[in-house]
């Protein structure tokens, strides 16, 4: 018993260094499928946000682009100049998904609007979410949602 509780303190203790030492490049995303990390380019300031994933041809299997609003507000976004189809993982403060908005249309002018209040997006590649099972509800890890 003594043995398996050890070994039950030293996983709780390697998930939570795990958590605190992912930095701003790093999301995960634990569903019921399991924890998805990427890799993301970080968009938090207005001209970084404007331009987003835009001309870009390609976005490789666990990568994407965090958008950072800095505080909690309804987002909407497009796919104007954007080539590539984008799931958009609209994200609440506390580090919940909100909505998702799958296979967003390339250059597509349609506003794709958050189904509420959110304090970031997170674009993967089109059918990212589907794929791996993630879902509003889910918890999100990145720095920004620890920090507020």
């Amino acid at each position: 018993m003594l043995v398996r509780s050890a070994a039950a303190a030293i996983l709780l203790l390697a998930t939570l260094a795990s958590a605190w030492a992912l930095d701003r490049n790093t999301v995960e995303i634990a569903s019921k499928s399991g924890v998805h990390v990427f890799a993301v380019e970080i968009a938090d300031t207005e001209p970084a946000r404007e331009k987003g994933l835009m001309y870009r041809k390609s976005l490789p299997p666990g990568h994407g682009m965090l958008f950072d609003f800095h505080s909690e507000q309804p987002v909407g976004f497009w796919m104007k100049n954007t080539y590539i189809p984008l799931d958009m993982i609209f994200i609440r403060g506390d580090g919940r998904i909100l909505n998702i908005a799958e296979n967003a249309e390339p250059l597509s002018e349609r506003v794709i609007q958050s189904a509420g209040p959110v304090l970031a997006v997170l674009e993967v590649a089109g059918g990212t979410a589907r794929k791996l099972g993630i879902a509003p509800g889910d918890r999100v890890a990145n720095p920004i949602f620890r920090a507020r």
